[in-house]
């Protein structure tokens, strides 16, 4: 494990690569300073002057130097000049991003500069949060888009109240998808990390030690990182005590960058965390499957996470698993969505009996064939690989369970089509 000041010198290291462009040389040194109160970027070239043409060696320098971002700054002296610019390097760099620094009293400009290809326009009055809420869009806009493009897709698994079940949830649908698809990675970010006593492994490494490392990260000590679990899953565990450092926007997105161009599925458990991560790792997912129980507590939680989700992109993602199920009479699931302000998705019937022992051996019961709860779980993987399939980015096709009848559970269950967002 690194010490603080080693890690605090390997962050300076990465970050979103941004190149800066101006007419005003005042404004380079404020724009960087901005930039970098951020702790997102690194700059990797800044310029007086705009380039002029397609065959203008700053396009070129951008270009070699990967440039993520390139920040346009709009003079109001000749503000379409600038326009002339994004409309330039839209045309001549490929998978860069576009971001417009300008005075917010000039609406025809701003309009401008979105037509010619900027995707923000920043107040150039305005202080480094605005910035970095531009750059954590940019950063959970390109996971997203990776990953659908024929890459990993991601569920992450909240828990309503302590003890509601995430931690089985993700273990066993990460598992059940592994036996069906192959190519699944589980990533453990709770707190403290559980999934590796519900396997029954002792990981080196885990979340803490990629966090550490992004600036050297590749496919090669990924791996290196990873814990074999059973049926060939991937564990990248969590940490084994409180671990104090949050990563930031950018580093959470770039270990999903390379996590989504090398597995099929990435199954995340965040467990009871609420934080800014959890609400970026909601961001950065196709589905987020909130597990609850059909009590009072577990419920009025839910749709406290939910208000809280609201604040981020993932809520038209979030859908509720409900866990040790059991029919209230007089209570639907038309009450219990109404209450939460959440879709049902899933119902796990309850099997105390069976899932407590094997959480204690490290056997997870999807492993059982003949438990009725092992086949609830391998139905809601292949509910989840099907909706994955059929969409593009984020799950514009989700499949609720109508009945927990035994019978459907056994083969194929009873799915019907439930839009995100409805």
């Amino acid at each position: 494990m690194q010490t603080p000041g080693k890690i605090n010198e390997d962050r300076a290291m990465h970050g979103i690569a941004v190149a800066l462009l101006t007419e005003d040389r005042e404004h380079l040194s404020t724009l960087q300073s901005r930039l970098e109160a951020t702790r997102l970027v690194r700059v990797v070239f800044s310029h007086v002057g705009f380039p002029n043409s397609s065959a203008d060696p700053i396009l070129r320098q951008i270009q070699d130097l990967h440039a993520e971002v390139v920040l346009v700054d709009i003079s109001p002296e000749n503000p379409q000049r600038a326009v002339n610019v994004i409309e330039l390097v839209r045309a001549n760099t490929l998978q860069i991003a576009i971001f417009a620094n300008g005075s917010m009293h000039q609406p025809a400009m701003i309009v401008a500069a979105m037509r010619a290809g900027a995707g923000e326009y920043l107040d150039q009055n305005s202080g480094p949060e605005a910035l970095s809420e531009a750059l954590t869009r940019f950063s959970a806009t390109r996971t997203r888009a990776r990953g659908g493009a024929g890459k990993a897709r991601i569920f992450t698994f909240l828990s309503a109240k302590g003890g509601a079940g995430a931690t089985t949830a993700a273990v066993n649908t990460a598992l059940a998808l592994q036996q069906s698809h192959g190519s699944v990675v589980l990533v453990d970010f709770a707190p403290v990390g559980h999934a590796q006593l519900h396997l029954n492994l002792r990981p080196s490494f885990g979340v803490p030690d990629a966090l550490e490392n992004l600036h050297r990260l590749d496919a090669s000590l990924l791996d290196g990182l990873m814990t074999l679990a059973k049926d060939g899953l991937h564990l990248l565990a969590g940490p084994q005590q409180p671990y104090q450092s949050v990563p930031t926007p950018a580093e959470l997105a770039r270990l999903f960058d390379l996590l989504v161009n090398h597995y099929r599925y990435i199954v995340v458990d965040a467990s009871s965390r609420l934080d800014p991560t959890t609400r970026l790792l909601s961001d950065l997912s196709n589905a987020v499957l909130l597990v609850a129980q059909t009590d009072v507590v577990s419920l009025w939680s839910a749709s406290r996470i939910h208000a809280f989700l609201e604040e981020g992109t993932g809520r038209d993602r979030l859908r509720m698993v409900l866990n040790r199920y059991k029919k209230i009479p007089g209570f639907s699931d038309q009450d219990i969505e109404q209450s939460t302000k959440c879709k049902v998705l899933w119902k796990i019937p309850n099997a105390f009996q069976a899932v407590s022992p094997a959480i204690d051996q490290g056997a997870p019961v999807v492993l059982q064939e003949n438990q009725e709860i092992s086949r609830s779980f391998r139905a809601l993987a292949a509910a989840l690989a099907e909706a994955s399939a059929t969409s593009e980015g984020g799950l514009d096709l989700v499949y609720a369970q109508d009945k927990t009848d035994t019978k459907k559970i056994l083969g194929r269950p009873n799915l019907s089509p439930l839009r995100a967002g409805q």
